[in-house]
């Protein structure tokens, strides 16, 4: 089974391609040979080519045959563990990306996508882009407004020591529709925020002037690294952000329209100073802000980080006497996302929220986590669903209050009033309301998430999440995941809560953060922005299925397999007869049974197209068989047999090196089994150039391909490779190597018995020197060996003991 590497949907005039990386498999890739002109492995070959023995004697071609004989065979995964179906890398032809960068803009961190969906706005470094994004290739800049930090900020900035080179800029980091005709926009300005509103003239944007600047600060961090979110509701901004230069005073703001600003109260210390907001999500009455700090209520850990919610009323308007222009419904309950029985995923990353899909249902939000605690040097992942109700639950629960006698955070089991305090009534809250809710801002309850997906040896950045109907009408969740190393991946969830990894794409060739997601459902694609620019990602890849199996087993609610044109295809309105797709059991067998089935025809051993491979006797041959599907486990089989010689092949990097002996030709095939589903990947019919075999009369009518490339040959000829036994020279080989390690062992343990004697004779079992009958000095040097040498009349007549004084 093959993938094409080609398709007229795909064929992009700019990619995420990148040269010198290797480009995909052809249609019709070449079975690899093994010659000695050849040995050095092709650059654009996704096989594994084995050197071949040298020339030379016989004995050291045979014992190259003896080492492939010793290879390990190996196999696919088998599907264990939660690893991605399909993995592209980076240039990979087989799943085309669209690319927008320009020479001189970096930073691309914040996306904004128009009602309409026809126009991508961009915030980049010192610079805001509108790009169009109608056509499914690249990205196509439409307009571009620079908007550079001052000089005299620079300056004031490079005096408070920070970097020229990175820190020092206006990075745009509050991007936000305000209405028909305007953009808002705010930046870090060389550490000294500021907002504008940007005008748009049917998509374009406007050049900013001076006076259109005002100062943006609360509303945009100072420093470009640190976390931020904002969303406008209702022609007012909230924003969580840091509101000093040094970054030691979190903020939640409400800014612009016509109720009054109000922010959080820094002396009350409703907010850590270490803070970090990751997301804004509006409601019905409420504006929930999403973050990580340091827990306060836990007293057994020096610095144990956990996530949260906080909630602040749209009505808010402060109080009149106390918290005045302060928040007066500001709560915050504990995030917990965990397996049971395991640490939880403390570190919240991104959150975004899914409406509810129709009457009845909930709406959800999806947050990515990941954990304070690791093993070495992997760190996991996770994606938790938080119900919207299940969060209002829990600010109409009980509060925590901090005993000042123990200083501990315990359950108030105290009178409530009414109106409840923090509750989003109308008007000012009475002064009783208002000195409680200076105490009583933590929740007592934690909301609890359900773990949907757990993923080992990544860290997420950011999510998008949509949901997708299957051709039974059926929704499935469908999610995008950005790591830190410029990987995407593509989820699904089932309806009974499991997670499966549909893709892996790198993106970027070096490793590098996904800096944002943002999904655009009508044009069909993903746009990831990274340091170096935006790409374009199509939200799916049905066109590398190549048969009814593939398209099945891939299970992607995007995709589906039409028996009338053959080709795996988008999911669109209206549904086709001829569609076929299996979403909850991905069974071929069924899916597949009223048409083609392509590479799994009936019966399942006769295969669609046969690979014929003429081979000279006693030569080494390499049978590819191409991995699609990491879920997969995979075999070999020699015609009816389930499995191939052993005495003639081995399995090394899923192919098959054959010796090429007598009665070794035939069928060979290479088997997947997925899903517990099995079909034949790839088959060959191996001949003999000498004595071809006769055609077997069941694989008559299969197409065939011919296959020629130079062999190697490992004997003289079939004459005699049969006269001759490889026994003898096996003997011959495993004899030498035994005198060689014998050897080896006896030198090292030689030199060990060497230095033990010579340090005995030291310690008084020496002789000694003739004529010397006083005790050795120690500053006198030693004499040579050969003077030490003494006559036994000349030791025993001095019996002093001079053995110790020497030692």
């Amino acid at each position: 089974m093959e993938m094409s590497t080609h398709h007229p949907s795909l064929d992009l005039k700019g990619s995420c391609s990148w040269p010198g990386k290797p480009s995909a498999p052809g249609k019709h890739q070449r079975a690899h040979f093994l010659h000695p002109e050849h040995t050095k492995p092709s650059g654009n070959s996704p096989w594994l080519s084995m050197p071949p023995p040298a020339r030379g004697p016989d004995l050291w071609r045979l014992l190259g045959l003896l080492l492939f004989q010793l290879l390990p065979p190996t196999a696919g995964s088998g599907g264990q563990g939660l690893v991605p179906r399909v993995s592209y890398r980076a240039g990979d032809g087989r799943r085309a990306l669209g690319l927008f960068h320009q020479k001189g803009l970096q930073d691309f961190d914040t996306l904004l996508l128009s009602d309409d969906e026809d126009t991508l706005y961009v915030g980049v470094r010192e610079a805001i882009l509108a790009l169009n994004i109608q056509d499914p290739g690249v990205p196509r800049l439409q307009s571009m407004i620079p908007w550079p930090a001052s000089d005299r900020k620079k300056t004031e900035c490079a005096f408070k020591r920070k970097s020229n080179e990175t820190q020092c800029f206006n990075f745009i980091r509050v991007l936000v529709p305000f209405n028909a005709t305007h953009l808002y926009a705010c930046g870090t300005f060389a550490f000294s925020p500021v907002c504008a509103f940007i005008e748009l003239q049917e998509s374009s944007l406007v050049p900013l002037s001076e006076g259109k600047v005002m100062d943006g600060k609360g509303q945009s961090p100072f420093d470009p690294a640190h976390k931020h979110t904002a969303v406008l509701v209702d022609g007012m901004l909230y924003s969580g952000t840091m509101n000093n230069f040094l970054g030691s005073e979190p903020i939640l703001i409400r800014t612009l329209g016509s109720q009054p600003v109000l922010k959080t109260d820094t002396f009350l210390r409703w907010l850590h100073s270490d803070a970090s907001f990751v997301a804004a999500i509006p409601s019905t009455e409420v504006v929930y802000f999403f973050f990580e700090e340091t827990a306060i209520e836990f007293d057994f850990f020096e610095k144990l980080h956990t996530s949260r919610v906080a909630r602040v009323c749209k009505n808010d308007v402060g109080g009149e006497k106390l918290l005045q222009k302060k928040w007066t419904t500001f709560l915050k309950a504990q995030l917990l996302c965990a397996r049971p029985g395991q640490l939880p995923f403390n570190l919240i990353r991104h959150a975004v929220l899914l409406p509810a899909p129709g009457p009845g249902a909930a709406a959800r939000v999806y947050a990515v986590f990941t954990s304070q605690w690791q093993i070495g040097r992997t760190r996991s992942s996770a994606v938790c669903a938080f119900s919207l109700p299940d969060i209002e639950r829990v600010f109409k629960g009980k509060y925590k209050e901090l005993n000042k006698e123990t200083s501990r955070w315990t359950t108030y089991r105290g009178p409530e009033t009414n109106p409840r305090p923090g509750d989003c009534s109308v008007g000012p809250s009475s002064d009783k309301a208002l000195t409680f809710m200076m105490d009583h801002f933590l929740m007592d309850e934690q909301v609890v998430g359900t773990p949907l997906l757990v993923k080992s040896g990544v860290e997420y950045t950011r999510l998008a999440v949509e949901t997708a109907r299957d051709l039974d009408g059926h929704s499935h969740l469908v999610m995008y995941l950005g790591t830190t190393t410029g990987v995407l991946h593509k989820a699904v969830v089932s309806k009974n809560g499991s997670a499966r990894l549909l893709e892996e794409i790198q993106l970027f060739p070096d490793p590098e953060p996904v800096r944002n997601l943002q999904l655009a459902p009508h044009q069909g694609a993903v746009f990831a922005g990274f340091s170096g620019g935006v790409c374009r990602v199509p939200r799916a890849n049905c066109s590398v299925y190549e048969s009814c199996v593939d398209c099945v087993l891939a299970r992607d609610p995007h995709c589906v397999w039409d028996s009338e044109s053959q080709t795996c295809c988008l999911l669109s309105a209206p549904i086709q007869n001829s569609w076929k797709q299996d979403m909850e059991r991905g069974n071929p067998g069924l899916a597949c049974a009223n048409g083609p089935i392509g590479r799994s025809l009936q019966p399942q051993s006769r295969p669609q197209i046969i690979k014929e491979v003429l081979a000279v006797p006693n030569s080494i041959l390499e049978l590819p068989c191409p991995h699609l599907s990491a879920l997969a486990s995979y075999r070999w089989s020699h015609g009816a047999a389930a499995s191939v010689p052993g005495a003639s092949s081995t399995v090394y990097n899923g192919s098959l090196l054959l010796l090429l002996r007598e009665g070794v030709g035939g069928l060979y095939q290479c088997w997947a089994t997925e899903n517990g589903f099995s079909y034949p990947v790839v088959s060959y019919w191996v001949d003999s150039q000498d004595q071809p075999l006769a055609l077997d009369p069941e694989l008559e009518g299969i197409p065939r391909e011919r296959v020629q490339a130079p062999l190697t040959r490992v004997g003289g000829g079939a004459a005699l490779a049969a006269q001759r036994s490889y026994w003898p020279h096996f003997l011959t080989v495993t004899v030498l190597l035994a005198f060689v390690l014998s050897g080896a062992l006896i030198l090292l343990l030689a030199s060990p018995l060497g230095a033990l004697r010579a340090r005995g004779k030291v310690q008084g079992c020496g002789t000694l020197v003739p004529g010397e009958k006083a005790p050795l000095s120690r500053e006198q040097p030693l004499k040579p060996p050969k003077e030490l040498r003494a006559p036994a009349s000349d030791v025993d007549a001095d019996s002093s003991p001079l053995g110790s004084e020497v030692a």
